[in-house]
């Protein structure tokens, strides 16, 4: 089987996709997560003193909640979930942190990707992630992790990969352009984001084991013939890809499964009393403040290289929710999405 070349590809714009994905190739190990801190999340076992992978895997859910409440595109919920991550797999977060890291990483992917009209206010974020935090605690903790990220929080991900494929393949095959859905990809991405697992896969594997899975389904031998050039291309080895894609494969099968339940596609609505409709519209500051978290400290080589300062702060700000909340009719609940649905 022939490489995929430039001269495979149509024309100026087939040169620049081949362009467009070698450079993502050598980019994608740079926004990586780093295996060993996440392999140390995973290795931990549920209790409340110590992030674990439920903590973790719960808190994207809630991102994924959030992005979806405020009409954020998937790419601002991918590059959150990246944020997020790679910051949890260089420092030992508390789990009583990982509320406000969480809303950080959110608000920032957000002022990357998307439009200024579109970024949301932080008070707007804090009211509606009920996070606990104040607009200062936001700010100071977006700083700590812009900093202990180097401030390359513009990553390479899965979701730049598989658009990328996605493209690729409509620029070789003679079938309808509508076969492949991209929505549909897209919403797949976001059932593995949910799962810390998938964070130690390489993003142009996971991408193309999606894309693969797919295109199975449809049973198109064109479409997968180009997948396999673009696998070939991308250096991707049978025993990573195949191990992946068994991985990817379960875990759509458990969401697509009658037992999963999955949410309403209509819009999400906050329903409150009317006592605390107005206590939200008159004031910003209705969020108890946490206690200032320290920055002082260094790396602990005795415990592990992944490990670094202790951003403690009091327990009991975050034991209870605010008065007002108590006499909410329903209050917006971030865990009434935590399923997925694909789109047909």
């Amino acid at each position: 089987m022939k490489d995929l070349g430039a001269e495979h590809l149509a024309g100026h714009e087939g040169v620049q996709l081949l362009g467009l994905l070698n450079l993502y190739l050598e980019q994608e190990e740079r926004f990586q997560p780093r295996e060993k801190g996440l392999s140390l999340i995973e290795a931990t076992p549920e209790n409340d003193n110590t992030l674990c992978p439920g903590l973790r895997n719960a808190k994207v859910e809630d991102l994924r909640s959030l992005a979806n409440f405020f009409g954020s595109c998937t790419e601002t919920f991918v590059l959150a979930v990246n944020i997020l991550d790679r910051f949890l797999a260089l420092m030992k977060v508390k789990p009583k942190h990982l509320s406000c890291i969480g809303v950080c990483s959110f608000l920032l992917a957000a002022r990357i990707v998307e439009e200024d009209c579109n970024i949301p206010s932080i008070h707007d974020v804090i009211r509606i992630s009920q996070c606990k935090c104040t607009a200062s605690d936001i700010k100071r903790m977006e700083k700590i992790i812009s900093e202990k990220l180097h401030y390359e929080l513009e990553a390479t991900t899965a979701l730049n990969f598989l658009h990328l494929y996605h493209t690729i393949i409509l620029c070789h095959t003679s079938e309808r352009k509508e076969i492949l859905s991209l929505d549909k990809l897209e919403a797949q991405l976001k059932a593995c984001n949910c799962r810390l697992v998938f964070s130690k896969a390489k993003p142009s594997v996971l991408a193309l084991c999606l894309l693969n899975l797919e295109v199975e389904t449809l049973k198109s031998v064109e479409l997968l013939e180009i997948l396999l050039l673009v696998k070939k291309h991308s250096k991707i080895n049978d025993t990573e890809f195949f191990y992946w894609r068994e991985l990817v494969s379960k875990c759509l099968a458990e969401y697509s499964s009658p037992e999963c339940c999955k949410p309403d596609l209509k819009k999400l609505v906050w329903i409150v009393s009317r006592r605390t409709a107005q206590n939200l519209h008159n004031s910003y500051y209705s969020v108890p403040e946490l206690p200032t978290i320290p920055e002082g400290g260094c790396f602990d080589e005795s415990e592990s290289e992944d490990s670094c300062e202790d951003m403690s702060c009091g327990e009991e700000s975050l034991s209870s929710s605010p008065p007002g909340d108590q006499e909410c009719t329903f209050f917006f609940n971030f865990k009434v999405a935590q399923t997925l649905c694909f789109p047909s």
